[in-house]
């Protein structure tokens, strides 16, 4: 082996044999030391419960940014005793001009009192002028939002929706960024960045005294959680053996779902958007706290030249499972492939994602597909009705049907691959979606059902499509790839409620795009290579050489 890498400078061909060697040797000694073991299984706890924390952030907007009902204040009206003998539905009707269903407009009302109102007449005819002493709020659901915080309602209502597209942008910057210093300088210590700026940063908002200094919060916010979303997957799936990556991949999903409930939990009980904060983002502690037991990936330490850190971790792993140290013909080995290889020289970036032909398909295919599977996901779960029932506990049953669909689609994963799985969750979910356009509205029942059906069949396409694009990319740019697909996934983001608004044009016409987008990157997945039951590629090379299955 010594003679091997000795030769390789002259030999491109031994180099890529002796390459090619070592990386199976880290396959084999993840079995030796146990692939699967209480190591594996107390890093994906301690992996998995920071992510909860990503979905009570990413959905937060829904309960923070709630608009409750409200009319004028009409306070500035009432001159002396007008007002005495007047109940509060009269004094409304005297002063604030009536919708069609009989209740108060929310952001007109008269220049003084029209008593004659209260015998005949809404009022709708009189001449209103909008609300001149701020707004009255309702708040038996809500003790507080960003509504009622900074008026942020008629002519300002936009804004509430602005802080989700803003904190969604500090995502999509946050992907492309950590994606790069991931491959770069590790994941561990950018794992440990993320949590102390979504923490910081997090509970800063929490106590921002100006809508845009919060706007500004929740960029930066949404920046260092993103960190935390990419690192955690990636950590587990280059930690464990080939036979338990759909495991992997769906208990971090699982983890999403569960945060997902939680939040309806959190927000039924603290009605305050401030302690919400404050309460949703408390657990990112504890993550500080046990990111000292967290290891650095020993893939991403070989192929960046760390052999003696990458041995300590792996050795460390072993005592962890009960199992012999890794042996020093290991180490020689894995000597052989990183100090002489050329690979080590290299500063990869995401030019690199488009350098080669094989390199430029991948990422073409992948950025379509999370793009659709984005795009669906976010595009359904804006479009459904509810049960009828409180937002809170609607919201906790859209959260739940997830859990379900994910135990679903890990059995699948196994079973028929990754690539018919990621194809299959994408076109039913369209075909759900079309079936809806042409059932009537009076089958309301059973477009419910079918509704439900297409949201859990898009949630299974996300967590597919998470632990398939990270055995796509090879380890050297493996973050670089999910950066970038991170960032494409959350363009789609923010183009669904753009979609939804195209119903003004033709009610159809979201449906029909969103289903569209379905079909098409359900079947754009068909052309990338199946990685069930295949090692991780580790270079470039790997990924030039390898063949469609």
């Amino acid at each position: 082996m010594v003679s091997c890498g000795a030769d390789r400078a002259r030999d491109s061909y031994s180099h890529r044999f002796c390459s090619l060697q070592t990386r199976m040797k880290f396959e084999n000694i993840l079995e030796e030391i146990n692939g699967f073991g209480p190591f594996q299984i107390l890093l994906i706890i301690l992996l998995c419960s920071p992510r909860i924390v990503l979905p009570c952030h990413f959905l937060l907007n829904i309960f923070i940014g709630a608009v409750p009902p409200h009319h004028c204040d009409i306070s500035g009206l009432d001159d002396g005793d007008l007002f005495t003998n007047l109940t509060r539905e009269q004094r409304l009707v005297v002063s604030v001009p009536l919708r069609d269903d009989g209740a108060p407009k929310s952001c007109e009302m008269f220049t003084e009192p029209r008593f004659h109102l209260l015998s005949n007449g809404s009022g709708a005819e009189l001449p209103a002028v909008p609300c001149q002493s701020g707004w009255v709020y309702d708040n038996s659901t809500f003790t507080s939002t960003l509504a009622t915080e900074w008026d942020l309602v008629c002519d300002r209502k936009s804004l509430t929706k602005a802080t989700s597209t803003i904190f969604f942008l500090g995502v999509m910057m946050g992907a492309i960024t950590t994606g790069f210093l991931c491959d770069k300088y590790g994941r561990r210590n950018v794992l440990l960045a993320s949590y102390i700026m979504a923490l910081v940063f997090g509970f800063s908002s929490a106590f921002a005294n100006s809508y845009v200094l919060f706007a500004i919060l929740r960029f930066l916010t949404g920046f260092g959680l993103t960190g935390i979303g990419i690192n955690s997957l990636v950590l587990t799936i280059e930690w464990v053996d080939t036979d338990h990556r759909s495991f992997i991949g769906v208990m971090g999903s699982l983890s999403w779902s569960v945060g997902n409930m939680l939040l309806a939990a959190f927000a039924y009980l603290v009605n305050d958007w401030r302690n919400l904060i404050m309460v949703v983002t408390a657990p990112l502690g504890f993550a500080i706290l046990t990111w000292w037991w967290i290891p650095e990936s020993a893939r991403w330490l070989l192929v960046n030249g760390k052999v003696e850190k990458a041995q300590f971790y792996l050795d460390k792993c072993a005592k962890f499972n009960n199992r012999p140290k890794v042996s020093t013909k290991f180490k020689l080995q894995t000597l052989c492939d990183v100090e002489n290889s050329e690979e080590q020289n290299k500063s990869y970036s995401y030019v690199h994602l488009i350098k080669t032909p094989k390199m430029r398909q991948l990422t073409l295919i992948t950025g379509i597909v999370w793009y659709g599977v984005a795009s669906t996901y976010y595009g359904i779960s804006l479009n459904i009705g509810g049960f009828g029932l409180n937002m809170y506990l609607t919201h906790f049953i859209y959260a739940a049907i997830e859990v379900p669909a994910k135990l679903m689609v890990y059995c699948f994963l196994n079973i028929i691959g990754r690539r018919k799985c990621q194809s299959g969750t994408l076109l039913l979910t369209g075909i759900c979606i079309a079936i809806n356009i042409f059932l009537p509205k009076d089958l309301w029942h059973l477009r419910t059902v079918v509704a439900i059906l297409g949201k859990g069949l898009s949630e299974a396409a996300f967590t597919t499509v998470f632990l398939y694009t990270s055995e796509l990319y090879p380890t050297v740019l493996r973050q670089n790839g999910l950066g970038y697909t991170n960032f494409v996934s959350r363009l789609g983001v923010a183009v669904a409620p753009l979609i939804l608004l195209l119903e003004d044009v033709w009610t159809l016409l979201p449906q029909i795009i969103i289903c569209s987008v379905a079909v098409v990157s359900g079947l754009a997945s068909l052309l990338l290579p199946e990685t069930l039951r295949v090692k991780l590629p580790e270079t470039i090379e790997e990924v030039e050489e390898r063949s469609q299955k």
